[in-house]
């Protein structure tokens, strides 16, 4: 399941470099803009203490994307959803979010790849989610 959007950009990087400001919003801001036009609908947009969270409407369980900035490059950004696991727990029940993340997965990457200044865009394998 895709669940980490590595990818780099000068132009969405964001303006401060004060490392108490969480780093993500001008990406988190285009992802809010630009996923209604995917079939989704933004609920809100917030910061956290890791960076900005797009918080996405959905029924059956809480569906997000996380965005900051990813430090292994000046220009980097990551982005990741959550849930990252093909099922969740909820009053007792399994739901699968499989169908729901990676459609949300894709429109993630359709936005991020109409960026004319985004390169390197690349899903994390099994491998490197797992040593996250």
């Amino acid at each position: 399941m895709h669940s980490y959007l590595e990818f780099r950009s000068d132009s969405l990087l964001d303006a401060t470099t004060d490392n108490h400001v969480p780093r993500g919003e001008k990406v988190a801001r285009l992802l809010a803009e630009h996923l209604c036009g995917q079939g989704f609908d933004v609920q809100r947009v917030e910061p956290e203490d890791w960076g900005w969270r797009v918080q996405v409407a959905n029924d059956a369980f809480p569906l997000w994307i996380g965005c900051g900035h990813y430090e292994e490059y000046a220009d980097g950004h990551l982005c990741f959803i959550e849930p990252s696991k093909p099922y969740v727990r909820r009053w007792l029940k399994r739901i699968p979010t499989s169908e729901q993340v990676e459609r949300l997965a894709t429109a993630l990457e359709n936005v991020v790849r109409t960026e004319p200044s985004t390169y390197d865009v690349r899903w994390w394998t099994d491998a490197e989610t797992a040593r996250v």
